[in-house]
């Protein structure tokens, strides 16, 4: 799997067992998007899935390597819709920070968007090693949080992609991260954002929120810490506040090891920036979360204490990594996100 021209595709490719010649791209050029497949041991069939930011997922049964679908009834190719890129909200973009970066993003921006008004943006965040939420497939632009919807109520949404997460371009982007989770994946985020608010004045720079649920949560804490200026609401969920404090199996798989470089795991944890904290934060987290102990969570509870700060925070009872346990849970999530962020990072253009 390959995509040598847009690092939010994928594509299957073929190379001889030499190593000799060129790798053959054999998914076809007419379906852009991200591709998987699932092929057979003696490599002749694939169960083919595929969607793009306009098209919703689709799977057929193919032979290889032709690329034939076996059912014309369930071909891909015949199904697509050629039309339907014109009328997706969703736009994808790049961006150069001034560090040098070229970031992908998309965004959506507001239901009779007027380019002579400012709106408020909502940026949705992850951009750690194990994930990425720029990718050309269907349902990137969803907020599944906010109860409504982002562009009819006058929310421009975004995401970029920063170093070190997934994406196909090449070694040097992926290890940039290593040892550096919560610092070198922050600024790129800042920077990136920065570089958005200098191209397009429709943005509403005193009107900036971020959010993001587990390791997004910890980028939203560390925004909202490290770059004040720029993010002035942050919502983060089941957040890791102390690197310290987490999974040996996936921290140290990019961190290295506290013995011997601890330094690296202080210095990227949200907890350490806490004094920082001017904006508004909505802090929430499962008492009983499997993945992100709440141990973690009370320790920055009492670093912002400790410093003054101003904040609000949801424990829910026994709930755990998901949030999902327990009657009403989901609903009152759902409510509680949607009205912080509309009290503190109104909706709606204003006049330049």
């Amino acid at each position: 799997m390959a995509s040598p021209d847009n690092a939010t595709q994928s594509y299957l490719y073929r190379v001889k067992m030499a190593g000799s010649g060129k790798a053959e791209r054999i998914t076809p050029a007419n379906e852009p998007g991200s591709h998987s497949y699932s092929i057979s041991p003696d490599g002749n069939y694939a169960q083919h899935s595929f969607s793009n930011y306009y098209t919703k997922s689709m799977r057929e049964w193919l032979s290889l390597p032709d690329h034939s679908a076996i059912d014309k009834a369930e071909s891909i190719a015949e199904k697509m819709d050629p039309k339907a890129a014109e009328i997706s909200p969703v736009e994808m973009f790049q961006v150069t920070t001034k560090d040098g970066v070229t970031m992908d993003g998309w965004l959506v921006k507001p239901k009779n968007f007027d380019p002579n008004k400012k709106y408020p943006i909502v940026f949705y965040v992850y951009t750690e090693p194990a994930g990425a939420t720029v990718r050309d497939g269907f349902g990137v632009g969803r907020n599944r949080l906010y109860k409504g919807d982002l562009a009819e109520d006058g929310y421009i949404y975004a995401s970029l992609d920063g170093r070190g997460t997934p994406a196909p371009k090449g070694s040097a982007w992926r290890k940039a991260i290593y040892r550096k989770i919560g610092i070198v994946n922050i600024r790129d985020q800042a920077m990136g954002a920065t570089a958005m608010f200098e191209r397009w004045n429709w943005i509403d720079t005193s009107r900036v929120a971020i959010w993001g649920w587990s390791g997004g949560g910890s980028t939203t804490l560390n925004c909202l810490f490290q770059y004040p200026e720029i993010y002035k609401t942050g919502i983060a969920v089941a957040a890791v506040a102390n690197q310290l404090t987490y999974d040996n199996i996936y921290q140290e798989r990019y961190m290295g090891l506290p013995q011997e470089n601890r330094e690296d795991f202080v210095a990227g944890s949200p907890i350490t920036h806490a004094k920082n904290l001017r904006g508004n934060l909505l802090y929430i987290h499962g008492t009983g979360d499997d993945n992100v102990h709440y141990q973690n969570a009370e320790m920055l509870i009492n670093e912002l204490i400790k410093y003054n700060k101003y904040f609000q925070v949801m424990p829910y009872p026994n709930r755990s990594h998901g949030i999902s346990e327990g009657e009403g849970t989901s609903e009152h999530l759902s409510t509680m996100y949607t009205r912080f962020l509309k009290e503190n990072c109104p909706p709606g253009g204003v006049t330049r």
